[in-house]
């Protein structure tokens, strides 16, 4: 494979493999480099991370291109979930040792994980499951928070209510298919027929097959509508929402839009370590389970984020194995 690491060499104190989004007159492009380790300062600890799980979206987001406070921000190290052990920590953090084994994810704004070591708060981590590997802890972090919050914070889901999940084999949408059928909603979601029997496993009452049949003139009177796709499919799916149906989607194309409707729906997740335990419980006990769509080492991390990876399952999430 040919080396396309870099070595900052004016960088002083203890180096890590890192991968970062750069800039030149050709555009945005991620490398491989060098850099410092992280210290974690005295509300943070040190992960040793072993794997990390991939939004490639994030690369064109605002907080990866952008300080908290507007200017520039250069050399971003993306991928911000994770699973790791702590490294290091102040003594003023409490809940956390080291040598313990976490899982979480961190501010987008901040640093991320694509790299051996990272930072996170406490409030965003939580001791991974015991019956997952690394790996497959990666994938759950900011997926199924994000499940969790667009249906039970943002749409309110409620025992008995019609949820319509789009994208129901994908990285998010597993967990939401999952987690709306342990609440004991109607979940109909849409798929391809290669996915229609797995979905069903996990959880979907209805399967409709995008590629085929036109959801929009089949399905109606949804309480809640959770988009994962964005574009046509979100704009589509408004005429599927009973009276006073609540609409939550994700979809990147949705941030900023003019429409006041797709502002209200479209949110993006926040860390909570809380849930992370809850959902650390669901898994564990069995009733929450989790896939991955390919596992690469970190030298394939550059070919991860370009998507070119051949060997995929086409359900869940990309992960990058550190260790």
């Amino acid at each position: 494979m040919e080396n396309r690491w870099t070595r900052s060499t004016d960088l002083k104190g203890n180096l890590m493999k890192a991968i970062q989004l750069r800039t030149s007159v050709q555009g945005s492009y991620l490398t491989q480099s060098e850099v410092p380790r992280p210290v974690p300062s005295k509300d943070e600890v040190l992960i040793r991370v072993h794997a990390v799980g991939i939004t490639p979206s994030e690369l064109e987001w605002y907080p990866t291109t952008h300080t908290k406070s507007g200017e520039a921000r250069e050399f971003a190290i993306p991928g911000h979930e994770f699973s790791g052990v702590v490294a290091d920590s102040s003594a003023k953090v409490d809940g956390f040792s080291v040598g313990d084994e976490v899982y979480g994810m961190n501010d987008w704004f901040a640093e991320g994980a694509a790299a051996e070591y990272c930072l996170a708060e406490p409030a965003s981590i939580a001791l991974k499951p015991k019956n997952l590997s690394h790996a497959m802890a990666a994938a759950v972090p900011i997926s199924a928070l994000t499940a969790w919050q667009g249906l039970f914070e943002r749409a309110k889901l409620q025992h008995g209510e019609r949820v319509l999940v789009h994208g129901g084999a994908g990285a998010v949408g597993l967990f939401a298919v999952q987690l709306a059928h342990r609440h004991g909603a109607v979940v109909v979601t849409t798929a391809s027929s290669y996915n229609r029997e797995f979905v069903q496993q996990l959880g979907a009452d209805e399967v409709i097959d995008y590629r085929v049949t036109p959801f929009e003139g089949r399905l109606q009177e949804f309480d809640v509508v959770f988009d994962t796709v964005g574009g046509d499919t979100l704009q589509k799916s408004w005429s599927t929402l009973k009276p006073g149906g609540r609409m939550v989607t994700i979809a990147s194309d949705s941030e900023g839009a003019g429409d006041e409707r797709v502002k209200d729906a479209f949110f993006i997740v926040e860390p909570s370590h809380d849930q992370l335990v809850e959902i650390t419980s669901q898994l564990e006990g069995g009733s929450l389970k989790v896939f991955i769509n390919a596992s690469v080492p970190f030298e394939g991390g550059l070919t991860a984020y370009e998507g070119r990876i051949v060997e995929k399952h086409g359900r869940g999430k990309v992960i990058i194995a550190i260790e």
